[in-house]
C-alpha cells in the first residue's frame, strides 16, 4: 500500500550536497542502514537463531522495505508530473476538469492520495507554468485553470514574448544552476525536465521543442551560457547564467522562487543565501553609482531638466 510521503517536495532544484536532498530535489527514502540504526535491540528475534543470521535477515528485510518506499516516492512524483500535463492539455481546450477524469486517466489506484497529489500538482502549476488551479464547482468536483500568475516582472515577460510558462521554465533552469553551484551539466538540465514531464526532444504544446527553445532562444538571447566542460572525454557541456540573466534577474529572486517550490525560507540554504545577500548589496551599490552619475551629468548641463 502506497503511503503518503512526509514531504510534499517536488522534483525541483536543490543545493549541491544538501543533506536532505536527493537527485534534483527528490525526497529520498531512508536507506536500509538508516532504518537498521533505529531498530530496537532484541526485536524480531527468532528463538534459536544466531546473532549474525538475525542481522543478515533483518538487513535484507529493511533493504527490501527501503526499496519499496523509494519506488513509491518515484511513482508518486511521476503521477504528479503526469497530472500536471493532463491538466494543461485539458485547459488548452478550455473545458472544466472533473475529479473523476483525473482519477480515471491519471491517478488510478492512487485515488486515496488524491488530495496530496492535486495539491502538489497545483504548486507545480502555480510556480512553474503560471497557472492557478481553482475548484470551480464543489458539488460536482470540477476544476479549472486560471492563467493569471506571472513568474517574473511584466517588463521581463515582454522580452520573452509575454509567455509566462516559458519564463517559468527559464526560472527552473536558473534555479537548478544556482543551487548546483552556479553551473549545471547539460544532462542534469535534461533530467530535471524529464522529471517535470517535459521531454527535451519531444514537441510540447506549451514550449514547442524544449531543447530548441533552450538552445536557440534562452542561449542566443543570453539568458543562459552554454560551454564545454574542460578536460572531459567524451565531451560534456554545462549551462550557467548568461549576462542578461545576471543583469535582469537577482539571485535572491531565484532563491525565493526555489524556496517557494520547496515550501522553505531562503535561509534554509545558507551558502546560497549569503551569496544572494552579497549580490543584492552589489546591485544596490551599482544603482546608487548610476543615479549619482546621472545627477552629475544633469548638473553639468544647465538648461536641461529631467523632471
Amino acid at each position: 500500500m502506497l503511503q503518503t510521503p512526509e514531504s510534499r517536495g517536488l522534483p525541483l532544484p536543490q543545493a549541491e550536497g544538501e543533506k536532505d536532498g536527493g537527485h534534483d530535489g527528490e525526497t529520498p527514502a531512508p536507506t536500509a542502514s538508516q532504518e537498521l540504526a533505529t531498530e530496537k535491540p532484541g526485536t524480531g528475534r527468532e528463538e534459536g537463531a544466531t546473532e549474525p543470521a538475525l542481522t543478515r535477515k533483518g538487513a535484507r528485510a529493511l533493504a527490501a522495505k527501503a526499496l519499496a518506499r523509494r519506488r513509491a516516492y518515484r511513482r508518486l512524483n511521476r503521477t504528479v508530473a503526469e497530472l500536471v500535463q493532463f491538466l494543461l492539455v485539458k485547459d488548452k481546450k478550455k473545458s472544466p476538469i472533473t475529479r473523476s477524469e483525473m482519477v480515471k486517466y491519471v491517478i488510478g489506484d492512487l485515488k486515496a492520495l488524491f488530495p496530496d497529489i492535486v495539491a502538489r500538482a497545483a504548486e507545480h502549476l502555480r510556480y512553474v507554468f503560471g497557472f492557478e488551479l481553482k475548484l470551480f464547482d464543489r458539488k460536482h468536483h470540477t476544476y479549472i485553470l486560471i492563467n493569471k500568475l506571472k513568474p517574473l516582472e511584466e517588463e521581463e515577460e515582454e522580452d520573452l514574448g509575454g509567455d509566462g510558462p516559458r519564463l517559468g521554465l527559464l526560472m527552473m533552469i536558473l534555479g537548478l544552476i544556482y543551487m548546483k553551484g552556479n553551473s549545471a551539466r547539460e544532462a542534469q538540465v535534461w533530467e530535471m525536465l524529464r522529471r517535470l514531464g517535459v521531454h527535451p526532444s519531444k514537441n510540447h504544446f506549451l514550449f514547442g521543442y524544449p531543447k530548441r527553445l533552450i538552445m536557440e532562444d534562452f542561449v542566443q538571447q543570453r539568458y543562459l551560457s552554454y560551454r564545454r566542460v574542460p578536460h572531459t572525454k567524451p565531451p560534456e557541456y554545462e549551462f550557467s547564467w548568461g549576462p542578461r540573466s545576471n543583469l535582469e534577474i537577482s539571485k535572491m529572486r531565484v532563491l525565493g522562487f526555489v524556496a517557494k517550490l520547496h515550501k522553505k525560507e531562503p535561509q534554509h540554504w545558507p551558502v546560497q543565501y549569503r551569496e544572494a545577500l552579497a549580490d543584492e548589496a552589489d546591485r544596490a551599490r551599482a544603482k546608487a553609482r548610476a543615479e549619482a552619475s546621472m545627477r552629475a551629468r544633469a548638473a553639468a548641463r544647465p538648461g536641461i531638466h529631467f523632471w
